[in-house]
């Protein structure tokens, strides 16, 4: 798994200003929106005794946690503690706050800390300049998809075109022209990559098929449609479809819950039938498209994608899977690749937690150890002496 990138991690339409949990590459975070319309997300974790600050309310733009009442602004920082009202609050009483936007109708939360200047850009989704509510030419619908697999091999599936005509046959994959013919990488940037290829889909059924009748197609001798996808670093799968009848896009956010569980949230977006009534026609064959794939993937051993680009077989249609790996493995020679340095083991057995590091701990290495998560085997709060501000803990 990856760190130091932008994850998409909830539809924007979802955070309020009831704070919750969720859970990204191991890391478990406390996301939420203020008042005056910030979106935070924190460790939820609580520097004092544990607590899930995800269970805590908001009082004006701080967080309080449910335990002991402690107050976190959105900067992590603790601002009051109400068992010692009198003192002041220790600099090392805080915890991680990683950056965020809003786009896409997503939320985006930068996990790493790595300076602004130097992180990678957030991708670019054109077709949101172009929405029906904003007199455009595409009709959004969205949906989440929980997978018992690794995200990397879901990654994977999605830019893979050679398993249509047999994972999604009847569908839009037609077992009758499997061949994938030979095709170029396009790689606008150092951080995506699309393979474009005409393909023979079966003909349409349903709705779809019903309007192309209309339209005096010949359903049995359809015309090439003419398809890319791919990638785009670090969990993130295009599906560009151009029917006969309009524009097919779809975007997935593939969020590494931990090694073997994937929430992936996505959109589809569509330039035909941009009505309402068609929008649960669309939710339908995607969910559809998903639970093929899952019922492959969820099974595809070994879980995790190898990093020996010789562990298995490649011809030439897994031309931009392959250079998936070779990105990750540049990736990781780079430190981006998160690591047992990144793992704690709790006292539970077989219990553990990612802990990434924010971009304060950069900016304030002397805090940088007084944060909740320590390295494996130390204990996992702030001394007392830290939070007391003495060299001896309270007699």
């Amino acid at each position: 798994m990856l760190k130091n990138f932008w994850y998409a991690v909830e539809f924007s339409d979802r955070v309020t200003t009831r704070p919750a949990p969720i859970t990204v590459l191991g890391q478990q975070l406390a996301l939420y929106r203020t008042p005056s319309g910030k979106i935070v997300a924190l460790s939820d974790l609580c520097v004092h005794r544990g607590a899930a600050l995800s269970g805590g309310r908001l009082k004006d733009d701080c967080i309080v946690c449910p335990y002991h009442g402690w107050e976190y602004r959105p900067d992590g920082q603790c601002v009051k503690i109400p068992a010692q009202p009198d003192r002041a609050v220790p600099a090392k009483a805080r915890v991680d706050s990683y950056p965020t936007q809003e786009r896409y109708g997503f939320i985006w939360v930068y996990l790493g800390d790595l300076p602004e200047e130097e992180r990678p850009p957030m991708p670019v989704w054109p077709e949101f300049d172009d929405l029906v509510e904003n007199g455009g030419r595409f009709r959004a619908v969205t949906g989440e998809f929980l997978w018992n697999a690794n995200y990397e091999r879901i990654l994977e599936n999605g830019c893979d075109i050679a398993h249509a005509p047999f994972v999604h046959a009847g569908s839009f994959g037609n077992p009758e022209r499997p061949e994938v013919p030979d095709y170029e990488l396009e790689q606008p940037d150092e951080w995506s990559a699309f393979a474009t290829v005409d393909l023979y889909p079966p003909a349409p059924r349903g709705i779809w098929g019903r309007f192309a009748r209309l339209r005096g197609q010949d359903l049995n001798n359809r015309p090439p449609v003419t398809t890319t996808a791919g990638w785009m670093l670090p969990n993130l799968i295009k599906l560009h479809v151009r029917l006969p009848i309009g524009d097919l896009v779809i975007y997935d956010t593939n969020i590494p819950i931990d090694d073997t569980h994937t929430l992936v949230k996505w959109v589809a977006l569509r330039s035909f039938f941009t009505g309402g009534w068609a929008d649960r026609n669309a939710i339908q064959r995607t969910l559809k498209i998903f639970y093929q794939d899952a019922e492959v993937v969820d099974k595809v051993r070994p879980e995790l994608l190898p990093f020996d680009l010789g562990a298995e077989l490649h011809i030439r249609s897994d031309l931009i899977a392959v250079q998936y790996r070779r990105r990750r493995q540049e990736l990781a020679e780079k430190g981006w690749l998160l690591s047992a340095e990144d793992v704690i083991t709790g006292d539970v057995p077989r219990r553990t937690a990612t802990v990434i590091a924010s971009p304060a701990r950069r900016e304030n290495p002397e805090l940088a150890r007084a944060w909740v998560h320590k390295a494996r085997g130390e204990h996992p709060t702030v001394a007392a002496s830290e939070l007391m501000g003495t060299e001896e803990e309270p007699k």
